[in-house]
């Protein structure tokens, strides 16, 4: 099941559970989890991006070491809200793991750019923040889908 409404995939997920929030990217997967309450979204892997076959091990491996009960994927969307080819892939993407569990497509339009700006704030370096931006925005964007799933 893949939805892009908050309530459809509230009600895939009658009992809660932990969720997995997914920043898929061309070179890396950033992963976030939040608890079973729903209450707060944590940065967890990197998935350095190899074949799929490959990348979706490693998601399952995560999803069943956590007991993961559903799947938030960032889904990049220009600034007007249309569509573009990065869409047309995440979708792809989401349609390919969509056994690992219920999926909901979250608009992830400003997660880079919001996480990139705390970052800088915090001066880390440019390294630093290469390695911590992907895991960071997933975080971004599963708390942004979790407060909506509260609020449902």
């Amino acid at each position: 099941m893949i939805a892009t409404a908050a309530a459809e995939f509230r009600a895939a997920l009658p009992d809660g559970g932990r969720l997995i929030g997914l920043d898929v990217g061309t070179k890396t997967i950033g992963t976030a989890l939040c608890d079973a309450g729903w209450a707060f979204a944590s940065p967890a892997l990197l998935i350095r991006r190899a074949k799929f076959t490959r990348d979706k091990a490693a998601l399952a491996e995560l999803i069943a070491a956590q007991q993961v009960a559903g799947i938030v994927v960032g889904l990049p969307l220009n600034l007007d809200g249309s569509e573009s080819p990065r869409s047309q892939s995440t979708r792809a993407f989401a349609r390919n793991i969509a056994d690992l569990g219920p999926i909901l497509l979250w608009d992830e339009r400003w997660s880079t750019q919001a996480v990139t700006r705390t970052l800088i704030e915090q001066d880390a370096s440019r390294a630093k923040r290469a390695e911590l931006v992907d895991k960071m925005a997933a975080a971004y964007i599963l708390q942004g889908a979790i407060d909506a799933l509260v609020r449902t």
